[in-house]
């Protein structure tokens, strides 16, 4: 009788979660599109060797324990761990995981970035894995966080990359070690998980995860005060004062490591949108970047559009994050009459017209800054068309040079410049994955040499200060506008807690029920 009544008590405390997401997911594939909606996902089905906390500090994670001898890194593994299909996990998949990376075609932003460092992997026995660098690799840890551990035995397959992309999205070979297990995706609908009972970790609280995609911020703030929904990310900014008082919800705001930037492309030859120019591109030309930037009133788009949610942005992390330059600490303010005078010395007194790509409802009111920067820019002559669309469509149109300029956001998983510069700036290169998330055709030498040295300077001191040099050139020649570092928040029911990510992630797993 005892067994019986402990047995319902159980079943009684079993709960499903359903979480509202801002924007889907483009791919299952963990290795295909390196974005905040896909790495979510991934980090809740798969476990990286490492893995970092809420603040962006590196733990164990797969590897228990790891040393370092010059450029010698050994990682010992986690023993009696099982994938979710309850084959063993061993130093072999590691091995075929950042074999598969650089192998896995078309993608809008590559994780090759953060194997870059690394000159090859061993095993020397199934629960060891050596790693050798090209040098010194300050941030590998944080780098490897970022790339989650696939089965060699479920995702082989006889194409270059094994499983390919389509057959992971049907869940074909998506087998991880991570807390959920993939159940079933329906595109626009609907994203189930359910419980590993292989998983090595802690038990999560919740026996089946829903993920719905809501892109409209209204329509899942009226999902969550219906109870259809358990957590939203991203309520409206507008919303948040009438949220707080509610004594249904509980609001989590947590400072991000995440800027929204504009990117222009600087290619030789006039971009796709642009008119007016002559057969010429103005944006190659550093006064005309420099006018486009003085144009923007960020201190009013932080305001007025964010709803003060969020900070002004000087650089592509917030003064004082490791490698950033106090001299960059600030966001530039705007002067509309000195914008003109350069456009007019650049040879534009009129202005030209140029496209302005940007997702809708991938970062926090990303249409409405889009919007808003049109409207600045024709002040100063610069006719804008803002082109608007689905994240993975506006991705997959980026990714083509489609835009003569663009809108969109990096969150720096190490919480220093080296990955947001080696990403977003440096000169692209594909074989090295340097410039990985660089659509703009931006490319400055001094720069490139100076984020490279960094890359494999250990001391901080020294490191810290190439970053900033190297940061400093960037902005000073205006290669890329950062516009501001958005603050993350989410609601949810006031029985559920989650602390929140600087990464801005949504991880089922760190969400508990209160107690």
């Amino acid at each position: 009788m005892a067994a019986c009544f402990l047995g319902a008590a159980s079943m009684a405390q079993a709960r499903d979660l359903t979480i509202a997401l801002r924007s889907e997911p483009s791919s299952m594939d963990p290795q295909f599109h390196s974005l905040t909606p896909n790495t979510q996902l991934s980090e809740t089905m798969f476990d990286p060797l490492v893995r970092t906390d809420s603040t962006a500090k590196p733990v164990p994670s797969l590897a228990e324990s790891w040393t370092v001898d010059g450029n010698v890194w050994t990682f010992k593994l986690r023993p009696d761990v099982k994938f979710s299909d309850g084959s063993p996990f061993t130093a072999q998949d590691v091995i075929f995981t950042y074999d598969r990376v650089p192998k896995v075609p078309n993608s809008p932003s590559s994780y090759s970035l953060y194997l870059s460092s690394i000159d090859k992997v061993e095993a020397p026995d199934p629960h060891t894995i050596k790693i050798t660098t090209k040098g010194p690799a300050p941030v590998l840890l944080a780098n490897l966080s970022m790339v989650p551990i696939m089965s060699h035995k479920a995702a082989a397959g006889p194409a270059p990359e094994g499983k390919t992309t389509v057959e992971l999205n049907r869940g074909d070979g998506l087998v991880g070690t991570g807390p959920y297990k993939f159940v079933s995706w329906k595109r626009g609908a609907e994203i189930v998980l359910e419980r590993n009972e292989h998983y090595w970790g802690d038990k999560p609280d919740w026996d089946k995860v829903t993920y719905r995609p809501i892109s409209n911020s209204a329509a899942r703030v009226a999902a969550l005060l219906a109870g259809d929904v358990d957590v939203i990310e991203d309520p409206p900014t507008d919303d948040l004062p009438k949220l707080k008082k509610d004594k249904n919800l509980y609001i989590q705001e947590t400072p991000s490591v995440r800027v929204i930037y504009l990117a222009m492309n600087q290619g030789d030859e006039p971009p796709p949108g642009m008119e007016g120019t002559d057969g010429k591109n103005p944006l190659a030309d550093k006064r005309v970047r420099q006018a486009l930037s003085l144009a923007i009133d960020r201190k009013a788009i932080v305001e007025r559009i964010m709803d003060g949610v969020g900070l002004p942005a000087g650089n592509l992390l917030a003064y004082p994050a490791f490698g950033t330059s106090e001299k960059h600490s600030k966001a530039e303010t705007v002067d509309a009459e000195k914008a003109k005078k350069l456009m007019a010395e650049a040879g534009y007194p009129k202005g030209f017209t140029l496209s302005l790509g940007s997702p809708d409802g991938r970062y926090t009111n990303d249409k409405r800054i889009a919007q808003a920067v049109a409207a600045m820019w024709a002040r100063i002559g610069v006719k804008t068309n803002v082109e608007t669309m689905a994240p993975p469509v506006f991705f997959k149109q980026r990714n083509a040079y489609a835009f003569s300029t663009y809108l969109a956001g990096w969150a720096a998983s190490s919480g220093e410049m080296l990955n947001p510069l080696k990403s977003l700036v440096v000169t692209k290169n594909k074989e090295k994955g340097l410039g990985t998330t660089n659509w703009s055709k931006y490319s400055n030498p001094d720069m490139d040499k100076l984020v490279a040295e960094a890359s494999v300077t250990l001391d901080d001191d020294k490191r810290s200060k190439l970053l900033q040099q190297a940061g400093n050139l960037v902005m000073e020649d205006y290669g890329i506008l950062p516009l501001q570092f958005e603050l993350s928040v989410w609601a949810m029911k006031n029985d559920v807690r989650y602390g929140g990510r600087a990464d801005q992630m949504t991880l089922a797993q760190d969400m508990t029920i209160a107690k």
